[in-house]
């Protein structure tokens, strides 16, 4: 299947082929066809599918078509709403860049920087507005924007939003919408929390479904270290040594777990820097920035710091400290293995963590394969005595339709 296939009209297919992309992947061939027609869309796709192309593309289209005159003073008529800074600013950028030939303003709100520049750039009107909710409902607030024009709503990592208890502010801002318009659904994962949200937003929706639900992605090999929590960083510059890494995403669960581990690891040779939410704006760009171009080998991140973070080729996710809710595991180990490419992720599991093991591995259905590393096995194995049962799986609306999985129809990249 070609782009050329889905309906797009000329202008965005040349800036897609400007872009290197030649075959669309499952959720952009599934998702854009149905956007197009107008349909309300419940999207479980993986990180690193291509679901931020599978929704700009047709919103772009759509809104071209009804396009206005000069945008002063326009209210925005699409909204994209997602959990975390980096994920705004690497949607807006997309925006940006699929547009390019077609004349829709875009800009982007959010947190940890001065509201001024945002306020000024919506008093110039525009068409996209992506924001993350906190902003989004300061400017609401201040009576800096107007959402009562807007066509198009965009819930982008949905089930994160939800994690880090948002789910109040979005009901704010479903109040401020207009009633008709269309509503896409992206999740990750797929709970009750997520169906509760989408019944009570969503209109005879089109279930697409690219990857199993709550599954990690099928190109990432996994495996499991154990070790003692006193040896784990002297286990994971091992690792990076004997392995020659040149780059790795580390992820501790707190803040301070993460300055102390770059610390650590700059002392042992090895470069590095941590990203999370006590980082100013500037510090967590600049941070990224230096790892994507390698002047930064070991990026060491908290789960909220990495959320949406889109790395091509990404080799190694390391959890050195594994997560205390089981999704935020799929989620991290979705940062390496996109569209299609192959990754590595490495668990270095304490006897301590051995519960939070088990949970992972009940959620994925299946044991994760372990490999203890010789001088350094702890006192008690972390693998689980027994394989865990598949989660059940939600029962579906009479209405909804589903659209089963698919693979790769031929290598492309992903935006």
């Amino acid at each position: 299947m070609s782009f050329e296939s889905l309906g797009l009209k000329a202008e965005l297919l040349s800036a897609v082929q400007a872009q290197g992309y030649t075959c669309p992947t499952p959720v952009q061939a599934k998702t854009i066809p149905v956007i197009l027609e107008g349909r309300d869309v419940l999207a479980g796709a993986q990180t690193g599918t291509g679901k931020t192309a599978a929704f700009t593309l047709p919103m772009l289209h759509l809104l071209s078509n009804t396009q206005q005159g000069t945008p002063k003073g326009r209210a925005p008529r699409a909204l994209v709403l997602t959990p975390t800074r980096e994920l705004a600013a690497q949607v807006a950028e997309s925006v940006k860049t699929y547009g390019t030939n077609l004349r829709l303003y875009s800009t982007v709100v959010y947190g940890g920087v001065n509201i001024n520049p945002q306020i000024d750039q919506l008093r110039r009107g525009v068409d996209i507005l992506v924001a993350t909710p906190g902003r989004l409902l300061d400017h609401a607030g201040q009576r800096t924007v107007n959402l009562s024009k807007i066509e198009i709503l965009v819930l982008d990592e949905a089930d994160r939003m939800l994690d880090m208890g948002f789910i109040h502010d979005i009901k704010r801002i479903m109040k401020l919408l207009p009633p008709k318009r269309l509503n896409l659904l992206f999740s990750a994962t797929y709970n009750d929390d997520i169906k509760r949200l989408a019944d009570g937003i969503l209109r005879n929706p089109e279930l697409i479904e690219v990857a199993r639900r709550n599954t990690a992605a099928e190109t990432v090999s996994q495996v499991v270290h154990p070790v003692g929590q006193t040896r784990k960083r002297e286990l994971l510059v091992h690792l990076i040594n004997e392995g020659n890494w040149q780059q790795a995403l580390v992820f501790t669960r707190t803040k301070h777990g993460a300055n102390r581990l770059a610390t650590q690891l700059l002392k042992d040779g090895i470069n590095s820097t941590a990203i999370h939410g006590n980082k100013s704006q500037a510090a967590r760009t600049k941070a990224l920035a230096d790892f994507k171009s390698g002047s930064v080998r070991i990026l060491v991140a908290t789960d909220i710091a990495a959320r949406g973070l889109d790395i091509d080729s990404l080799p190694h996710v390391v959890n050195f400290d594994l997560p205390n809710v089981p999704e935020d595991y799929v989620h991290r180990i979705g940062r390496t293995g996109r569209a299609g490419a192959t990754g590595i992720a490495l668990s270095l599991v304490s006897a301590e963590e051995r519960d939070l093991l088990k949970n992972i591995q009940r959620l994925l259905g299946r044991n994760i394969q372990v490999q203890e590393i010789t001088g350094f096995k702890h006192e008690a194995s972390a693998e689980s005595s027994a394989p865990a049962p598949a989660p059940r799986q939600p029962a579906r609306k009479p209405h909804e339709r589903t659209k089963k999985a698919a693979g790769f129809g031929c290598p492309s990249r992903r935006r």
